[in-house]
C-alpha cells in the first residue's frame, strides 16, 4: 500500500511540474472530491446502469509497452437524453475499471477514441469537458495517449470549445490521425494479437457493462 501511496504522490507532483505546493493542494482537492464521488470507496453499478447500457465504453488488450487500452465511441452518446450527475459518476466508474488493469511497473492507459459517424446529436461540450477535468484534475498522469481516429470535420469545431480547458500536460496526450496513416499508426502502438478486431485485429473488445474484475496480484 506504502508503494501504491508514493506511486499516487508522484503523479500528482508530476502533473504540477514538481511544484511542491501545487501538487499537494491537487491531493487535497482529490481527498476531498473523492470522498464526495464514491463514498464507498467505488462507484456502484447500479447508479451508472443507463450509462453502461448503451455500451459507449468497452475494454481493448493491451499496447505494446503493456499499457491496457480503453476504446469509446463518442456517436453512442447523446446529449439529449444524458443526466450529467449520472456521466459524471460514470466517468469515475470507467477510469476505476481501467487503473484497475494497469500493472505494476507501468502507470498509464491509452485509449482509442472511434468518432466514425459523430454528429451534432453527440455533441456534448459540457459532458466532454466534465470528463476531461475529471481525469486531469483527479487521474493525473494516467492517460498515456488517446488515439483519436475517424475524425469528421465537423469534431473539430468542437474540439476547439473544449480544447482551452484542456491542461498543457494533458493537450499533448491527444493524437489526432488522418485517416491515411491510420492502420500504420495503430499497428505500431498495438499488435495485431491486441489491436480491437473492428480495426483489423484479433482482439474482441468487451462493453464495459460485461467487463469482469480478474483480480490482480498483490
Amino acid at each position: 500500500m506504502q508503494e501504491v501511496d508514493n506511486l499516487t504522490l508522484r503523479r500528482f507532483l508530476r502533473a504540477r511540474d514538481h511544484n511542491v505546493d501545487k501538487a499537494s493542494a491537487m491531493f487535497l482537492k482529490f481527498l476531498q472530491w473523492r470522498r464526495e464521488a464514491a463514498p464507498d470507496g467505488f462507484v456502484p453499478e447500479e447508479q451508472v446502469r443507463r450509462e453502461l447500457s448503451q455500451d459507449k465504453v468497452c475494454m481493448g488488450g493491451v499496447d505494446r509497452t503493456g499499457r491496457p487500452i480503453l476504446v469509446a465511441f463518442p456517436t453512442r452518446h447523446y446529449s439529449a437524453n444524458r443526466d450529467m450527475a449520472e456521466f459524471k459518476s460514470f466517468v469515475v466508474y470507467l477510469l476505476d475499471k481501467i487503473c484497475s488493469r494497469i500493472p505494476r511497473g507501468q502507470e498509464k492507459f491509452i485509449s482509442v477514441v472511434d468518432l466514425k459517424g459523430w454528429g451534432y446529436s453527440n455533441c456534448d461540450i459540457r459532458a466532454y469537458i466534465a470528463a476531461i477535468e475529471i481525469m486531469q484534475n483527479y487521474y493525473p498522469e494516467r492517460l498515456g495517449k488517446a488515439l483519436m481516429i475517424n475524425v469528421p470535420y465537423i469534431f473539430m469545431k468542437a474540439w476547439k470549445m473544449i480544447y482551452p480547458f484542456i491542461d498543457n500536460n494533458t493537450r499533448e496526450k491527444f493524437v489526432f490521425v488522418d485517416n491515411k496513416s491510420l492502420q500504420e499508426t495503430l499497428r505500431r502502438e498495438i499488435d495485431e494479437t491486441q489491436l480491437p478486431e473492428f480495426l483489423g485485429g484479433k482482439m474482441a473488445v468487451i462493453p464495459l457493462k460485461d467487463y469482469v474484475q480478474h483480480p490482480q496480484a498483490v
